[in-house]
């Protein structure tokens, strides 16, 4: 399976690396079970689309993934992923359906 990435997603995992330098290690098996054609986490309602949230450890604070990263990606088709987003749960955002359609419609522009 093909996995793409966004330059939401980009931006926010490098903002993210310097805050929490074991991040790339952390994300790293996830985009590994995604390349290798699981779907992991639960699919987010509301999007109109395959979108799914994947918790991940954050190994930089030790508490566990309730406290870790949010990772939302999309399966547009069954042989590409595309990364939208990432973001740390004890950050106070969160991201909203409106966002995540608002990003996968710029990826789409972008490939179109």
């Amino acid at each position: 399976m093909k996995v793409e990435y966004t330059p939401e997603f980009r931006r926010n995992l490098g903002g993210l690396a310097r805050k929490y330098r074991s991040i790339r290690s952390n994300v790293e098996p996830v985009i590994a079970d995604l390349g290798n054609g699981a779907l992991p986490g639960d699919q987010v309602p509301g999007v109109g689309r395959r979108v799914y949230k994947v918790r991940i450890q954050n190994t930089d604070i030790h508490r566990g993934k309730r406290s870790g990263y949010r990772m939302v990606y999309w399966a547009p088709t069954p042989a590409r992923v595309v990364l939208v987003t990432i973001y740390c749960k004890a950050d106070p955002s969160d991201i909203s359906r409106a966002q995540i359609r608002r990003v996968i419609g710029q990826t789409e522009n972008a490939v179109a």
